[in-house]
């Protein structure tokens, strides 16, 4: 199956780094490298909100708000998306949610808490 596997959330400090990643194991590296990829985060109650997504051809783009601060790139060997995310502030608390669209297929993974407080 195509399932999406996040890992890397938790508790950080304002100022401290995380780095989520994306794991897509069971499918060929050729569906791996067609396929974008984007990071979502949602806070209970709102709408789930794009952060940073990566095409095939690793263009990417963010989301203002986390600019210069966070990092998405792909590692097509390892079939694995990542979320570098630095001075981290506490309005990045969010569960966090990593997609991949391949087509007009999307599918989502569980989500990852990150958590940022003193």
């Amino acid at each position: 199956q195509a399932q999406v596997v996040e890992s890397g959330g938790g508790l950080v400090q304002p100022g401290g780094s995380l780095r989520l990643s994306c794991a897509v194991p069971r499918i060929i590296t050729s569906t791996f490298i067609g396929s974008q990829y984007a990071w979502y985060r949602q806070l209970p109650g709102l709408q789930r909100e794009l952060v940073a997504s990566i095409t095939g051809r690793s263009n990417t783009n963010y989301a203002d708000s986390v600019k210069d601060r966070f990092t998405i790139s792909r590692d097509n060997t390892k079939k694995t998306v990542y979320l570098q995310m630095n001075n981290l502030k506490p309005e990045d608390t969010a569960v966090y949610y990593c997609s991949r669209q391949f087509g007009s297929q999307v599918y989502w993974g569980q989500g990852t808490q990150v958590t940022v407080s003193s």
